[in-house]
């Protein structure tokens, strides 16, 4: 078994084979109770599954969560990777996710074998690859790094050494110019932030003069450009909070509204728009994939599951253990 295992088969956990005719909020808390389950919720998930999980965050905030709890089974309310990584960090755990279908554009864009041979091609320089990335990749790789994380660690690494960044290369091309270090870029990109446009913002924020523009570096460079403040949702999230400004232009997935809003009532939060002016793009096929009758037939059938071999786990969980040994401490 050398690549992740998706268990049961998808037949026998269809919602057909449910009949959903009760309270599915309470019957997911009793189930919970039930398994000694942890719900997390990545900041991009609907609004109903933040109000029930038990810890929403970010990729960083989230793989820790993953690490400390004390839980018999991990919930992981985002896409197949976050739930990978709960495994490779908490391997004598169950972790189940919602929806087996919930990839990520980037993991898509960076199969192993051709990350592999990318890598070969530059054998002195150091490998930071983004969270977004598969189990496979991450054990090729020599550090993981998230959005909240990666300047940080990028700054520790000797200025003589080369640096391969994957798969996101407007993330690698912001963190380059950050840093001024020269980076060897993998050519993947976001299917959510990749549609913001720049002039689309524009007109936005002609229209909306007190408002500030605000932006995940996941974004294009011209985007980014634009930005009052570039940063991770967890760091676009205090700065909306710390901010005295009352109104905000968001540039990344319109999941982190709910926490915006939950934490500011009294501010306004528009979406930036795409290229043909709508905000479509402000929301991740992938992400809202997932439901909390998904979430409650998950917790029932035990699966999709994630089940690794443990040797993979072990060459991935080396390059996450680094991540989180080279992270800054959590805020208090």
């Amino acid at each position: 078994m050398l690549n992740t295992v998706i268990l049961p088969d998808e037949e026998s956990r269809s919602e057909e084979n449910f009949a959903l005719d009760f309270n599915v909020e309470e019957e997911i808390l009793r189930l919970k109770k039930d398994l000694n389950a942890v719900i997390l919720a990545h900041y991009y998930q609907e609004d109903d599954i933040q109000d029930i999980a038990d810890f929403v965050g970010d990729s960083l905030d989230l793989s820790r969560k993953a690490a400390a709890t004390k839980a018999d089974v991990i919930v992981f309310s985002g896409v197949k990777f976050m739930a990978e990584t709960a495994k490779i960090l908490s391997p004598g755990k169950t972790v189940i996710f919602p929806d087996e279908k919930a990839g990520c554009s980037l993991e898509d864009s960076c199969p192993p074998d051709k990350f592999k041979a990318w890598r070969a091609q530059y054998p002195d320089h150091i490998s930071l690859t983004y969270i977004n990335s598969s189990a496979e990749v991450k054990a090729l790789t020599d550090i993981v790094v998230t959005s909240s994380n990666a300047e940080y660690i990028v700054n520790q690494i000797p200025q003589d050494k080369g640096i391969l960044f994957a798969p996101d290369k407007y993330l690698g091309g912001y963190l380059a110019k950050k840093t001024g270090r020269n980076m060897v870029l993998w050519p993947g990109t976001c299917i959510v932030h990749e549609q913001f446009s720049a002039k689309e913002i524009t007109k936005l924020m002609v229209q909306h003069p007190e408002a500030a523009f605000i932006a995940h570096p996941e974004c294009p460079p011209d985007v980014l450009d634009m930005a009052e403040h570039v940063g991770s949702t967890s760091s676009l999230l205090k700065y909306v909070t710390d901010s005295p400004i009352k109104k905000f232009i968001v540039g990344t997935e319109q999941g982190i509204f709910h926490q915006m809003r939950k934490a500011n009532p009294d501010k306004e939060f528009i979406a930036a728009p795409g290229a043909d002016g709508n905000c479509n793009c402000a929301n991740c096929p992938f992400m809202k994939l997932n439901t909390l009758e998904k979430i409650y037939l998950c917790m029932v059938n035990k699966a999709p599951r994630i089940e690794m071999d443990a040797n993979l786990m072990d060459r991935a969980r080396h390059s996450l253990e680094k991540m989180l040994a080279m992270s800054p401490p959590p805020a208090k």
